[in-house]
This record gives C-alpha cells, sequence and structure tokens, in this order.
C-alpha cells in the first residue's frame, strides 16, 4: 500500500525524478547540519557566554550584599557595574511575575534556564528585544533590577548560518537543475525524433550531449537508415514482381478472350482475381515517400473522401461532428485510401455505410460503420492480420476480398502514431472501425 501511493507520488519524467534524486541528498545533508552542528554550536557559544555574565553577576550580588545601607550599596553597585557596562536600580519597587521572551526567540529559553540554574537569587528574567535583557534580582535590602545587552548573552545573528545553508543549497540546486535540463536536453530531442518517425515524419536529427547519449542516438540514426533502406529495396522489388507479373496477366486475359465465352469466363474471374490481389498487395506494401505530411483539417478530408465516394453511387453517409476540428499532421493520401478501404469492406458486406469524426482531449477519431454481420470478438485481433479472411462469419454475397483491407487500415494508423480499433455498432448493429489519431 505505502510502497503504491509512494511510487503514484513520484514524478513522471526523467527530469523531476533526476532533481528528486539531486534534492534529496542536499536537502538531507542540510538538516543533518542544522540539527547535529549548528544547533551544538550555538548552544555550547550561549552556554560559555552566559556563565560569564553570571559570572560577573555573582560577583557584583557578592559584593553589594556585603554593605549594610543602599547607599553603599548603590556605590559599589555603580563601582562595579559601570565598567562591566551593566545598568542598575536599586531597590525597585516592582518586581514582574515570570519570564518573558519573543516567540522567535530560539535561543531564549536555553538563556533563561541557565541564568536561574546559575543564580539563585533570580527573580524574573525579560527579553524584552533581541538586543536587551533586563534581570530582577533578589537581594538583602530589596530586588535589583539589571540590565545589559543581549549580545553579552548570546552570538550575534545565530540564524545567519541557517540562512546561508538555506540559500546557497537552493542556489546549488538551481545551477544543478540549469546543468540537468541541458543534460537531458538531447534526450527529449531523441525521443521527439523517434515520436516523429514512429509517425511516419524524417526530421533531421544530430546526436549531442553526454557519451552514452549521443552512442543511443547514433544507435537510432543508424537503425532509421536500415528501416529506411529495407523499405526502398521492398519497393523496388514489389514494383518489380508488379511489372513481371502484370505483363503474363494482360497476355493470359488477351488469349482467354479469344475462347469461346462460356469455357473462358471462369478462367477470366481466375485471372481478375490474381490482378485483385497483385494490386491490393502492392498497396499494402507501397511506398509512402510520396505522400508527404500536410496540415489538414480532418472533418475536411473525411466530407472530400465521402463525396467521391457518393459521386460513385454508393450508399455513405457522413456524420460531421458538432465542433470544429483541429488541424492535423496527415498523409491524405494514406488516410483516403484507409477510409476508403472500410468504407468498401462495409459496403461489400452491408447495405450502407456510415461515416463520422470525432474530437476527444487528446486525440480524433475517425469511425466507419455498417449494418453487416461484425466480425466476432474474438476474431477482431485476427482480422488486422495481411491475407486474413473471415468468410465465415461474413456474408460473401457481395464479393470476397484477399485479405488486405483492414491491414492497410491499422498500417496507415500506426504510421500517424494511432490505431484501428474494431467493434459493434450500437446504432447500426454491423462492424463499427474506428481509427484513433492523437493530436
Amino acid at each position: 500500500m505505502m510502497l503504491g501511493w509512494l511510487k503514484r507520488s513520484l514524478p513522471r519524467g526523467l527530469f523531476g525524478r533526476s532533481l528528486l534524486i539531486l534534492v534529496l541528498p542536499v536537502v538531507t545533508l542540510l538538516l543533518i547540519i542544522s540539527v547535529s552542528f549548528v544547533q551544538r554550536h550555538f548552544e555550547g557559544v550561549t552556554r560559555q557566554m552566559t556563565d560569564m555574565v553570571i559570572l560577573e553577576l555573582r560577583f557584583i550580588i557578592d559584593r553589594v550584599s556585603a554593605v549594610p545601607d543602599v547607599a553603599s550599596a548603590n556605590a559599589v553597585a555603580a563601582s562595579i557595574a559601570t565598567p562591566l557596562e551593566y545598568a542598575f536600580i536599586y531597590p525597585v519597587a516592582d518586581v514582574p511575575e515570570g519570564d518573558f521572551k519573543q516567540v522567535y526567540d530560539l535561543s531564549g529559553g536555553f538563556v533563561i534556564d541557565r541564568l536561574r540554574e546559575g543564580m539563585a537569587e533570580v527573580l524574573a528574567v525579560h527579553l524584552v528585544t533581541d538586543r536587551r535583557v533586563e534581570l530582577w534580582l533578589d537581594m538583602p535590602l530589596g530586588p535589583m533590577q539589571v540590565s545589559f545587552e543581549r549580545l553579552r548573552l548570546s552570538a550575534s545573528n545565530p540564524h545567519q548560518l541557517l540562512v546561508m545553508i538555506v540559500v546557497l543549497g537552493a542556489l546549488m540546486i538551481a545551477i544543478a537543475s540549469v546543468f540537468l535540463r541541458n543534460q537531458l536536453r538531447p534526450i527529449r530531442k531523441l525521443a521527439e525524433v523517434a515520436s516523429d518517425y514512429g509517425r511516419g515524419r524524417l526530421v533531421p536529427f544530430t546526436p549531442s550531449g553526454a557519451a552514452e547519449v549521443r552512442a543511443a542516438g547514433m544507435a537510432f540514426l543508424d537503425m532509421r537508415a536500415r528501416i529506411e533502406r529495407h523499405t526502398q529495396s521492398r519497393t523496388m522489388m514489389l514494383s518489380g514482381v508488379s511489372h513481371d507479373l502484370r505483363t503474363p496477366l494482360t497476355r493470359l486475359r488477351l488469349g482467354l478472350s479469344m475462347l469461346d465465352d462460356a469455357e473462358a469466363a471462369p478462367l477470366i474471374g481466375d485471372v481478375d482475381e490474381m490482378q485483385r490481389l497483385v494490386d491490393a498487395f502492392l498497396d499494402f506494401a507501397r511506398d509512402e515517400a510520396g505522400d508527404l505530411m500536410e496540415e489538414l483539417d480532418p472533418a475536411e478530408l473525411l466530407a472530400d473522401i465521402v463525396a467521391d465516394c457518393r459521386r460513385a453511387g454508393e450508399p455513405v453517409l457522413f456524420e460531421p461532428h458538432a465542433t470544429p476540428m483541429p488541424a492535423m499532421a496527415l498523409r491524405p493520401m494514406a488516410i483516403r485510401r484507409a477510409v476508403e478501404n472500410l468504407v468498401g469492406n462495409a459496403l461489400r458486406y452491408g447495405d450502407k455505410a456510415w461515416v463520422s469524426i470525432h474530437r476527444g482531449e487528446k486525440s480524433v477519431t475517425i469511425t466507419v460503420e455498417d449494418d453487416g454481420p461484425g466480425i466476432p470478438p474474438d476474431a477482431r485481433e485476427e482480422a488486422q492480420r495481411p491475407f486474413t479472411r473471415l468468410d465465415p462469419a461474413r456474408n460473401q454475397d457481395k464479393g470476397s476480398g484477399v485479405g488486405l483491407g483492414l491491414a492497410i487500415v491499422a498500417e496507415v494508423a500506426r504510421a500517424h502514431g494511432g490505431t484501428l480499433r474494431l467493434g459493434t455498432s450500437e446504432q447500426h448493429g454491423g462492424l463499427r472501425a474506428d481509427i484513433v489519431l492523437p493530436l
């Protein structure tokens, strides 16, 4: 329980945790110094100074107590107290009840206790201000009031050392936090560049910072370069495969067109199925280098896609969001292909498709719903894998696909840093597909 609370209380970011690692030892060290050294030091100094005052006052008390009358007592007291810079009134009529010190006087209680321990004649001690002490003593001829400077009992400004420790500690923490922030800036930059690359954006990056951070940055650049080379090699290979396959397919279709229609129709259907398979696979593995990121209004882009579908005679309805959408960095061709794939799947297995867009606090969700049979919950994750066909659970009256539609949509969502979620449409009863894109 306590461990869980501690984990929730700790800072989430690397800067906050590093600063906490720096601050905790400094604060602990300051507390130890303040409690163990400063307190003992000032108590020792105050004890020595107070004992010296007690010795002087004891000398005055002994000499004044030895004379028989007030006039002689004042003469003796003046001869001793004046050189020692004590002011006195002897005798005094009124003696206050109890001792007094200021609330913020940290060493006052120790001074009063020490004076009472050293002199039994003490009647009352008033530490009126930080600069003056008033003391009432019980004498044979009546009470005597003695006053003197507070500096004679305790060190001047004992709080200065504490203030200096706190101020210097805060200054050192501030300077260390500046250096720490500079050391963490390359890490944050690396995280931003990696996040941008995960969303399909190639941002220039030069490794900097400590040796370990530079090594991580160089490793990231090397990994990114290898991925880019792999993507380019895959694209070149698929372009060659496309050219090599489409040429014989065209020759086959041309040869079959010369045969009898009854005999050639099934074979032409097979050729068309192979052509769709090649086109779908190329769409899935297509190079997106030409589809650059653009700041677009996703609602306007979605409205254009739905308008194109309706011009093609497809029963697609668009439900715009009530509030304006923020401009987002999107690949328009990729988003169009993803939405068109979802709409095509919806119309293949249902009668109508409903397209809508919703804005959340941290994301924008593009939703495509249909009134078809949907996908069972236990098969939704498998449906997003390439070349997966769930024909037994779906209506095949309007033709079957090649199993790449949802995989292409999921890949487009991941390229934008988002995700594809499949569920059941509560309003229409069919499949609900959500493309969730982060803001």
